[in-house]
């Protein structure tokens, strides 16, 4: 449903995603109800109604929202900087700073996975992010700074992304499986590089990494990381 808003419109539209997005996170989406979403702002169900058709709209909105904000950090760390693996890195690592801040879409995300109705929403996004990576890819290969589907790009990714975390004095750190998506690296192999390399980076007596874990888009990525620990 869109609707053209005036700057009270999209203030109060704002209210509606962030007050839905804590209550999906800490109850769970299918255990909040709009008259719940709608009384934590003390206003009637016809205000939400106004913006949003359901409750799935009003997810699929969240999601793509996030993605949007998701991408405008990753941004603005790479905005200057000219060697297209280095942005690679630090579009990562800016990935694992906002996913650090921002846990409720974490959670949020992992339950729209598990859920049917969100698949489109969550594929486009993805589509984007590969897109995104591609492109910094691309050029890397141009210059001849890697080689045309080079395992250890994937392993440096994850090395450079965690050592830059433990730059950063943090503990714990949340890592997708990089490439596995529609740009097709096997996952089979991406997952032995990816816990490879976490179990490196946990190795490491000078790391401040304490805990990394993976966020799996689906089930079957899950059983494919789970055989490989």
């Amino acid at each position: 449903m869109r609707r053209k808003l005036t700057p009270r419109g999209r203030e109060r539209r704002a209210q509606l995603m962030v007050a839905a997005t804590t209550l999906f996170a800490d109850r769970g989406y299918h255990p909040t109800a709009v008259s719940d979403i709608v009384d934590s702002l003390g206003v009637g169900k016809g205000v939400f109604y106004w913006y949003f058709s359901s409750k799935e709209e009003l997810l699929s909105e969240i999601l793509r929202d996030a993605h949007l904000q998701l991408r405008r950090a990753q941004q603005a760390a790479i905005a200057d900087e000219p060697d297209p693996v280095r942005r690679i890195e630090l579009g990562i690592f800016a990935s694992l700073e906002w996913f650090q801040v921002h846990r409720e879409y974490f959670a949020i995300t992992q339950f729209a996975a598990t859920d049917e109705t969100f698949a489109p929403v969550l594929r486009r996004n993805r589509e984007v992010a590969v897109a995104d990576t591609v492109r910094h890819i691309k050029e890397a290969m141009v210059e001849g700074r890697i080689a045309d589907g080079e395992p250890e790009l994937l392993a440096s990714a994850y090395r450079s992304a965690f050592a830059l975390a433990s730059e950063h004095s943090c503990s714990t750190v949340a890592a997708p499986s990089i490439s596995t998506g529609i740009y097709g690296f096997p996952i089979e192999l991406a997952a032995q590089i990816a816990i490879g390399e976490a179990a490196q980076a946990l190795a490491d007596p000078h790391t401040s990494l304490r805990e990394i874990t993976f966020a799996l888009f689906s089930d079957a990525d899950l059983e494919v990381f789970a055989r490989v620990l």
